[in-house]
């Protein structure tokens, strides 16, 4: 009688541990903060500024949502915890990211500017050589005067949009040098005079 009155409690007390852990409740409290967070990055600026901190966060975010389709609500909870403070953590980095991205941007502006004015210089110089390349070379001055002006605009509002926008400027600025090294006319060799024994 004993025994089987045991055997009833751990069977009870088992019964009970499953039904509890059964029931566990999911974290949609946490999962809701974290989805938030990961709005407020995203909206901030993250994927542009801070792109290395929000991945980080997805990462963490992905490992919580497979853990709560497992049904492993105790880890999701803690992964969606983590992953609120990761996505925090990049949208705190955005005005870093910002920063940099428009030093960079300054600094950029600053080279192509030097580069046009040297390319324009060597452009009047080849003026009568250019013929059946003025029109591309007009349309292309125009380009990059319009571009240089339009970034100087963008820089302290939009600073990665105006890095890229002077990169295509640097391109075509280089396009144009190479062209215009390859109109050059060779550069005289140095005569050699032989010495009479």
């Amino acid at each position: 009688m004993r025994t089987i009155r045991f055997l009833m409690l751990i069977f009870l007390v088992l019964t009970l541990g499953m039904v509890w852990a059964g029931c566990a409740k999911p974290p949609e409290a946490e999962k809701e903060a974290a989805k938030n967070a990961m709005d407020a990055a995203i909206s901030a600026g993250a994927e542009k500024y801070s792109p290395v901190d929000l991945e980080a966060a997805r990462k963490i975010w992905n490992t919580a949502e497979s853990q709560m389709k497992e049904k492993k609500y105790k880890e999701a909870k803690q992964g969606y915890i983590d992953a609120k403070a990761a996505f925090e953590k990049a949208a705190a980095a955005v005005e870093a990211g910002k920063k940099t991205v428009t030093d960079q941007a300054n600094v950029a502006l600053k080279a192509i500017q030097e580069d046009w004015k040297k390319l324009r210089a060597t452009a009047s110089k080849m003026e009568k050589k250019l013929k059946d390349k003025k029109q591309a070379w007009t349309a292309d001055v125009k380009a990059i005067n319009d571009g240089l002006t339009k970034s100087k605009e963008m820089i302290a509002t939009a600073p990665a949009e105006a890095k890229a926008k002077l990169d295509e400027l640097k391109a075509l600025i280089e396009k144009w040098g190479a062209t215009f090294k390859e109109m050059a006319p060779p550069a005289p060799k140095p005569e050699t005079t032989k010495k009479k024994k």
